[in-house]
């Protein structure tokens, strides 16, 4: 994904890629995995990142397997690592098996067995199976699969890999997580299979049981917390630093209300009593991928943003293209005085405010964050291999 704001300068927010804390997420994955093979979920543009950009990072760390959600995102993924193995999880598309050939690309079977076979011909060319084992999402079931076998349609073409995929494993504790496993393990036991792979980035961390062959973390490459645990106490290294830029300081009365619909008022306290508040207006917003319900309001608290290391909370909501924060109480509030508020950042995810406490803010997850961040950020990558 290209940034609109190729000109640091004429752009509202910045989004800074640790491409070397992207490589230190691996490593970390990898280490953990044991025997296993650590390869790497990139669909969705790399959480958001660019495939472009990380695919050859994580190459240069040493995976050499790619998932992603679609054959296009195989492409990309091709041209960025032209000797990768290449897994496609919505599996075989209609008329597109010259594509699969072309890149080599794999599909991750699920029902289409006999279309996928009947396209390949002779070809007999590499491809997975994923048996459902509790996720009721994509997958062929375990009966199918038995079928399949006792009539011996896969006896000419075996699948180089078989995967499942754990519904719960955010859930340490989980009673669905064992009985996935103890599912797919009694399958996997009856049938040889060349290779075979259960564990997303949360089933990394359940323990040697759940890595199999081939281990397949995507949201803990790019620092999200894949685990309950991990909210509070995250393993895993920041990737993203999104900013926006400042574009007007003021002070406000108490009883003003702040933002579309008034739902927040300036309201005075102990130590405000009768004293303005000094508001800052940053742009970025929803169209940013900065969620809407990350806003603050009378009734409920929002997000924080962060400058110089000081946390600032939200006030009112989150617009289109603009959202405030409330600096009164930041130590160098002094300093923003005037215009030297110009040409000043506001850390909206970082290392301060850490990715899942903002989504924790929006009522969503890190995942949704990370793939909705916009184009009109100006992108710098930092700290390649």
């Amino acid at each position: 994904m290209n940034s609109l704001s190729e000109n640091s300068d004429l752009a509202g927010g910045r989004l800074t890629v640790d491409l070397g804390a992207l490589a230190d997420n691996w490593q970390l994955l990898n280490q953990l995995s044991g025997s296993g093979e650590c390869s790497a979920v990139v669909k969705s543009d790399a959480y958001g990142i660019g495939i472009e950009q990380a695919v050859p990072t994580l190459w240069k760390a040493g995976c050499r397997t790619f998932f992603v959600a679609l054959p296009e995102e195989g492409i990309r993924v091709r041209k960025a690592a032209p000797d990768a193995i290449i897994y496609v999880l919505a599996g075989y598309l209609p008329r597109t098996l010259e594509i699969y050939r072309d890149h080599a690309l794999r599909p991750v079977i699920n029902d289409e067995i006999n279309s996928w076979i009947e396209a390949s011909g002779k070809d007999r060319l590499p491809y997975a199976i994923q048996l459902e084992t509790g996720m009721n999402r994509l997958g062929m079931s375990i009966s199918k699969f038995e079928a399949l076998q006792a009539s011996e349609v896969l006896a000419s073409c075996q699948p180089d890999l078989v995967i499942s995929h754990l519904a719960c494993a955010d859930s340490p504790n989980h009673p669905l997580n064992e009985m996935q496993r103890a599912e797919f393990q009694k399958t996997v036991d009856r049938y040889v299979c060349k290779n075979t792979s259960l564990a997303n980035s949360a089933g990394i961390f359940l323990g040697p049981d759940y890595h199999y062959d081939l281990v397949r973390p995507g949201i803990a490459l790019y620092g999200g917390a894949s685990a309950e645990d991990h909210l509070q106490n995250n393993p895993m290294r920041p990737v993203i630093c999104v900013e926006a830029r400042i574009l007007q300081v003021k002070s406000v009365l108490p009883g003003s209300s702040v933002g579309y619909g008034g739902v927040e008022t300036i309201r005075p306290s102990d130590r405000t009593a009768g004293r303005e508040r000094i508001l800052a207006t940053l742009s970025a917003g929803y169209s940013d991928g900065y969620l809407r319900s990350a806003g603050s309001s009378d009734t409920q608290s929002g997000a924080f943003a962060a400058w110089r290391g000081v946390r600032v909370p939200l006030i009112g909501r989150v617009s289109m293209d603009l959202v405030t924060v409330d600096m009164t109480d930041h130590p160098d509030i002094d300093q923003l005085m005037g215009d030297n508020w110009q040409d000043e950042w506001i850390e909206l995810i970082g290392p301060t405010v850490p990715l899942d406490e903002v989504a924790c803010s929006a009522k969503t997850i890190g995942y949704e964050l990370l793939t909705s961040l916009g184009t009109r950020y100006h992108r710098t990558y930092i700290n390649d291999l």
